[in-house]
C-alpha cells in the first residue's frame, strides 16, 4: 500500500486532494496556508482535514522506517525469505508488524534459547508432532552435562513450545480480541498509603473494577495518575481458563496424549509468563493512547476557546494584581499595552489602607485617563473587586476580573525578562493580566498552554502527542485572526503561517532598527525572510494604515493584481472598491478565474474585502459575581448563582463562582437531554447562572447544575 492508499484508507477524503495536499507539504507549506490559499488545490478542504492528512502521513513514513529497519536485522541474520519479505512490506500498522519481527528478535538469555543451546529442540518438536508415547523415555535420550535428567529434559522442550506458542500471531491476535472485549481493570489500594491524606484524592479507586473499554479517558488517567504515585496498583484481569481452553483448541490434536498433557503445561507458562503480560501491557498502553488522544482534544477543544476569547482591544487599562499582606501591584498600560506606571497600593490586611488605595486608584484613572481595570482572580481578588467598586471614578470605567492562570509562569520566564528587564515578577504578573483584558490571544501565546489551566491530566498525557496538537491549535488560532506585524511581539509573531521563532526575532530587530513596516513588500528586507516564509506568512501579517490598504487584509500579495482588475474593471479606486458591499457584489467572479485562481479563492477574496481586517472574536463582556459569596462555607444547597465556565471536560464543565474552588457541572446535570459532546453545550468564559446541588466541605467538592446561560 502506498502513502496516498494508506491516507484515503484512514480518511475517505477525495484522492486528487489528498495527492494535492502531500505535494503542498512536501513543499513546506503549513497548513494554515494550505486551509486559505490553497483551495483549488485541495478541493476547499479545512485545517481538520489537513491535519488529518499530516497526522496519517507521519504515521505512514514512520511504518515504513520501521519495516526496513526490520529487513535490514532479518536479512543480516540470513533468514530473509521472499515470503517473510512480502508479509513485512504489506504489514498495515505497526502492532503486525512487531508480532512478525518477534521471533527473530530473541535474547540469548531466555529459558528457550537456553534450552535450544542445551539440544532440546528436536524433543520439543516431537512433542508438538504429538504422535509418540512414553516421552519420559524419549527424554532421557537428550541427558547431558547441562539436562542432568529427564524432568529436566521435559522442562526445556516445553520452554521452547511455550515459545512457539507466544510467537504465533494467530494466538496473538485471538488473544487481543478477548482481552479487548472482556478485560477488567481492576484497582487495589497499597495498604501503607491508605490513610495519607493526598491519597483521599483517589479514595474512589482504592477497590475497583470495570470492563476497561468502557472506562472512560478521564477515569482511566485519573487511575494511571494514582497508580503512578504509588497509592494504588493496577491490574488487568480475563477469564484465564476460557483463554488457555481457546489456545488449546488451536494446538491439541488428541486430548488425551502424553504429548498434550506437556503442550497444555507449555501453553500454561507461555500465557502466564509471556503472552499474558505482553498483551495486556499492550492493551494498557493502547489505552493510555486513547485516553491521552481524548484528553489532548478536549485540551486542544479548551485552550482554542481560550485563545480565541473577547478581547476588550486598544484601551488604556489598569491592571491589578491582588495580595494582601505584600499589597496590590497596579500597573497603568497605554493603548498598546505598554508599561507606562507602575506602584503599590495596600488596601487590605494587616496595612488596611483603604482611603489611601481608594485616593490612588482615582488619580491614576484620571491621570493616565483609564478606560477599563483588570483585576486577577487569584488571592485578594474579590476583596479588591470590592475595594474598586467604591470608587468614584470621573469618568464610567468598565471593570474586569481576570484569569491569572499561568501568569506566574509568564513572569517568571525568559520573555517577560526581556521584555521588562528593569522590574520585578510582581510588575510582569500585573501587566499580564492587563494584557490578556485587551488581547487574550497576543499574551497567552508567551505562555506553556500546559500551564493556562484549561484541560486535565496534560502533564500525564504523551508529550510530544500534546505539544504537537496545542501548537497546530496556537497556529490556526494566530492565523485565523491576523496578526499586527508591526505591534506583535515576537512569541506572537513565531507562531505565523512560515516564520517561526527564529526569523519572529529578525522581524522585531528589523522593526526596531528601522521604525514600523509600511507596506508587506518591505517584510521581504528582513534578514533570512526568503520567498517561501513571505509567501506562507505574508497573508497572516497586518499592517494598519500602510501605504496599501490590501496589507491590512486577509487577500494575499499574489492576488493583489486581481483586486486591482476588479476595482478598475468597476472603474473606481482600490479604497473605494474595499468595504463597498454594492459594488462587490456586482462583481461577475467568474471573469477572474484562471488555472491557478478559481471561484473558492475570488470568493473569499470578496468576502475579505466587505470587511477587510475584521476581528472574528467577539468582544468582551463586564461580569459580576455574588458579592455575598465569599467562601465555600457561604454555599446552600439550591442557591442560583452568576459563574463563568473556566474548564471544560468529557464529563462536565467547572465554573468560577467567585471563590478559591470551582464547581462541577456533570454532563447529567448539564441539559435536560443527553449530552454526548459538552462543547456543544457550553464554552469557556461563558457566563451563566448555576444552580448549587451540593458542597462537601472537607473534600472541597462543589456540585452545580446548569440553571440557564446569560
Amino acid at each position: 500500500m502506498n502513502l496516498i492508499s494508506s491516507i484515503l484508507q484512514h480518511t475517505q477524503l477525495p484522492e486528487k486532494s489528498i495527492q494535492n495536499t502531500v505535494a503542498l507539504l512536501n513543499q513546506d507549506c503549513t497548513i494554515p496556508f494550505i486551509s486559505r490559499y490553497r483551495k483549488e488545490a485541495t478541493g476547499g478542504l479545512d485545517e481538520v482535514q489537513i491535519g488529518n492528512i499530516v497526522k496519517y502521513k507521519n504515521e505512514f513514513e514512520l511504518l515504513q522506517k520501521r519495516k526496513s529497519t526490520i529487513l535490514k536485522v532479518i536479512e543480516e541474520q540470513g533468514v530473509l525469505t521472499a515470503e517473510l519479505k512480502s508479509k513485512i512490506e504489506s504489514c498495515a500498522n505497526l502492532t503486525s508488524l512487531e508480532d512478525l519481527y518477534l521471533p527473530f528478535k530473541k535474547s540469548k538469555k531466555t529459558k528457550a534459547e537456553v534450552a535450544r543451546k542445551n539440544g532440546l529442540e528436536r524433543l520439543a518438536k516431537i512433542i508438538m508432532a504429538q504422535r509418540t508415547e512414553e516421552l519420559e523415555y524419549l527424554a532421557g535420550r537428550y541427558l547431558n552435562a547441562e539436562v542432568q535428567n529427564e524432568g529436566e529434559a521435559l522442562e526445556g522442550a516445553r520452554h521452547i513450545i511455550a515459545e512457539w506458542v507466544n510467537e504465533r500471531t494467530d494466538i496473538r491476535n485471538q488473544l487481543r480480541r478477548q482481552l479487548e472485549r472482556f478485560a477488567m481493570i481492576t484497582t487495589k489500594v497499597v495498604a501503607k498509603q491508605k490513610d495519607q491524606e493526598k491519597a483521599q484524592k483517589y479514595r474512589d479507586y482504592f477497590d475497583w473494577s470495570e470492563a476497561l473499554n468502557r472506562c472512560p479517558s478521564h477515569r482511566f488517567l485519573a487511575i494511571s495518575r494514582a497508580e503512578s504515585e504509588k497509592y494504588i496498583r493496577i491490574k488487568i484481569e480475563i477469564d484465564d481458563n476460557r483463554a488457555l481452553e481457546r489456545i488449546q483448541q488451536r494446538i491439541i490434536k488428541n486430548d488425551t496424549t502424553e504429548s498434550a498433557e506437556q503442550i497444555k503445561m507449555a501453553i500454561s507458562d507461555a500465557y502466564k509468563r509471556l503472552l499474558f503480560s505482553s498483551l495486556s501491557a499492550e492493551l494498557l498502553k493502547k489505552a493510555k493512547e486513547k485516553a491521552d488522544g481524548n484528553a489532548i482534544e478536549v485540551f486542544a477543544k479548551n485552550l482554542r476557546q481560550l485563545l480565541l476569547s473577547p478581547p476588550l482591544g486598544e484601551k488604556r487599562i489598569l491592571a491589578i494584581d491582588p495580595g494582601f499582606r505584600t499589597g496590590c501591584k497596579i500597573v497603568c498600560l497605554d493603548q498598546q499595552g505598554n508599561l507606562v506606571h507602575n506602584e503599590t497600593i495596600y488596601p487590605h490586611a494587616p496595612q488596611n489602607d483603604v482611603s489611601g488605595s481608594i485616593k490612588k486608584l482615582s488619580s491614576l484613572a484620571n491621570a493616565y485617563k483609564i478606560e477599563a481595570i483588570a483585576i486577577g482572580n487569584a488571592t485578594a481578588s474579590r476583596e479588591t473587586e470590592r475595594l474598586v467598586k467604591k470608587v468614584v471614578f470621573k469618568d464610567p470605567i468598565e471593570v474586569f476580573v481576570v484569569s491569572e492562570a499561568g501568569a506566574s509562569i509568564y513572569s517568571a520566564s525568559k520573555i517577560a525578562r526581556d521584555e521588562f528587564p528593569n522590574y520585578d515578577v510582581t510588575v510582569r504578573g500585573a501587566v499580564s493580566i492587563g494584557r490578556r483584558l485587551a488581547d487574550p490571544l497576543g499574551e497567552l501565546v508567551k505562555i506553556d498552554p500546559k500551564s493556562i489551566g484549561v484541560g486535565q491530566y496534560q502533564h500525564d498525557v504523551d508529550q510530544p502527542k500534546l505539544k504537537i496538537s496545542l501548537d497546530r491549535v496556537v497556529e490556526s488560532c494566530v492565523n485565523s485572526v491576523g496578526v499586527n506585524i508591526n505591534t506583535a511581539s515576537v512569541p506572537l509573531l513565531s507562531y505565523v503561517s512560515g516564520i517561526g521563532p527564529k526569523l519572529a526575532e529578525n522581524i522585531v530587530a528589523y522593526r526596531t532598527e528601522n521604525g514600523a513596516f509600511p507596506s508587506r513588500n518591505e517584510i521581504k528586507k528582513v534578514a533570512r525572510l526568503g520567498g517561501k516564509a513571505f509567501e506562507q506568512g505574508a497573508g497572516f501579517l497586518r499592517i494598519k494604515d500602510g501605504e496599501n490598504p490590501l496589507d491590512d487584509s486577509a487577500v494575499h500579495p499574489e492576488s493583489y493584481t486581481i483586486v486591482q482588475q476588479m476595482a478598475k474593471d468597476r472603474g473606481i479606486s482600490l479604497s473605494d472598491l474595499i468595504g463597498n458591499k454594492r459594488e462587490l457584489k456586482e462583481i461577475d467572479l467568474r471573469q477572474y478565474c484562471s488555472e491557478e485562481v478559481g471561484l473558492p479563492t475570488l470568493q473569499d477574496i470578496v468576502e475579505e474585502l466587505e470587511k477587510p481586517g475584521l476581528d472574528k472574536r467577539e468582544k468582551a463582556k463586564v461580569f459580576s459575581f455574588d458579592q455575598n459569596i465569599r467562601s465555600i462555607g457561604d454555599l446552600r444547597d439550591g442557591q442560583l448563582l452568576p459563574g463563568i465556565v473556566n474548564n471544560i471536560t468529557n464529563f462536565g464543565c467547572f465554573v468560577d463562582i467567585g471563590i478559591k474552588e470551582s464547581g462541577l457541572i456533570h454532563v447529567s446535570n448539564l441539559a435536560d437531554t443527553f449530552v454526548k459532546d459538552v462543547n456543544a453545550h457550553v464554552h469557556l468564559n461563558q457566563q451563566l447562572i448555576v444552580k448549587v446541588l451540593s458542597v462537601d466541605i472537607p473534600r472541597k467538592r462543589i456540585q452545580l447544575a446548569m440553571h440557564k446561560k446569560t
